[in-house]
Formats: structure tokens, C-alpha cells, sequence
């Protein structure tokens, strides 16, 4: 049997482009459905042909991380899946709590697959009696008075934000003199730190539309 190489080189994390760190899930995405369909190897060709992303690219973006595959044979799915998702931190098991549990956090932790991309969801928090001392898809609501108390002694990865513009800025300063270092922010401001060590994934709904308006537009 062939195997497949995994990484023999790896790279500084700093000379890895953006861009390049983008299309990373697009790739791990790719690769679970083909592991879901039984595909047992793949070339870069036919893997570009499925992404609409040229094999030069893909052969390109897969350098950065160490030498994958083999010459006549491709890619092995499954061991070029569990690698990037090692590269992504899929197995890593990072925490997470979500604050705001309104329309679009009920929706997020009802739905989104946070296990399957490496994330637990330890807790939640709001302000609506509504809402605290409930569950939502396993996950407990706690008061937003609670939340200092709760990071001080947990391990938290991550904080979803999913609350009003308007206090956005300030919950993520209150977090990060917390020890919060990873934020995902559906607010839809961008909300920005001076540490290098916090990192922070700013989400626009509007932006994904508007560049489908732009297409429609000049089809």
C-alpha cells in the first residue's frame, strides 16, 4: 500500500498568508464529505475540480503545512482530512461560552455543529429571566452576573458574541481583562484589541449578501 507523507517541513505559523489559512476549512469541509462517500484517495486535479480552485493552488496552499501526498497516487482522504484538521486544532477541544442568547445565539447553539469543528460549549449567558436558568441543546443559561465569576474558573477558549452593537466593544474589554484571548463576534461591528495575543474573527452577514448582489449585478 502507498502511504501518504505527511508534513516532513513545517513552516513558521507567521509565514502563512490570510488567504491561505482561509481556504484551510474550505479544504477540511471538502475532504469530510469525501470521507463520507467513501473516497479512499484523490487527485489535487479532481479535488480542484470539486472546489472550483485550480490543483496548482491547492498543491500551493498544502506546501505551507509540510509535503502531502505522492506522485501517480494523490491524496490518501482520510489522513489528508484527520492533517488538516490537526492544522486547523480540530482535535484540540477548545471551550467555549456564548454570550447573548437571543434570536441568533438560540439559533447557533441549537443548530451549529460546534463538536464536529473541535469546540465544547461549557455555558451561556443573558441578561432575560426569560431565558437564565434553562438549557438550550444541553448547554446551561446562566446570568450575565455571572459571567466574571464562571471564566475566572473555567478554561475559555472562545466567547461568541452575539449581543447589541452597543455594548459589544465594552463586553469584549471586560473579557479580555478576564483572560478571553479568542472571540467570535456576530455583533456585525468590528470590535478590536491592542493585544497580539487576542484574536478575533469578525462576522458581517451583509457582506457574503452584498457580494452575491455585486455578482447578480455584473453576471
Amino acid at each position: 500500500m502507498i502511504k501518504f507523507w505527511l508534513g516532513v517541513r513545517a513552516l513558521k505559523k507567521e509565514n502563512v498568508s490570510d488567504a491561505v489559512i482561509r481556504r484551510l476549512p474550505r479544504y477540511y469541509r471538502q475532504l469530510t464529505e469525501l470521507c463520507a462517500k467513501g473516497v479512499v484517495r484523490i487527485s489535487s486535479h479532481s479535488l480542484g475540480q470539486e472546489m472550483n480552485i485550480t490543483a496548482s493552488q491547492i498543491r500551493q496552499d498544502l506546501s505551507c503545512f509540510g509535503e502531502f501526498g505522492q506522485q501517480g497516487y494523490g491524496y490518501n482522504v482520510e489522513e489528508l482530512h484527520t492533517e488538516i484538521g490537526r492544522i486547523l486544532g480540530v482535535d484540540n477541544d477548545h471551550h467555549l461560552v456564548m454570550i447573548g442568547v437571543g434570536n441568533l445565539g438560540h439559533a447557533l447553539l441549537q443548530n451549529f455543529p460546534f463538536a464536529q469543528t473541535g469546540f465544547t460549549v461549557d455555558a451561556a449567558f443573558d441578561i432575560s429571566p426569560a431565558v437564565t436558568g434553562t438549557r438550550v441543546n444541553g448547554v446551561p443559561i446562566y446570568s450575565m452576573d455571572e459571567v466574571d465569576a464562571f471564566i475566572r474558573s473555567h478554561s475559555v477558549d472562545v466567547v461568541v458574541l452575539t449581543i447589541p452593537q452597543s455594548i459589544a466593544q465594552e463586553t469584549a474589554d471586560r473579557l479580555i481583562a478576564l483572560g478571553v484571548r479568542g472571540f467570535w463576534n456576530f455583533t456585525n461591528v468590528e470590535i478590536t484589541s491592542s493585544r497580539p495575543d487576542v484574536k478575533i474573527e469578525n462576522i458581517h452577514f451583509a457582506d457574503s449578501l452584498l457580494t452575491l448582489s455585486y455578482r447578480i449585478a455584473n453576471r
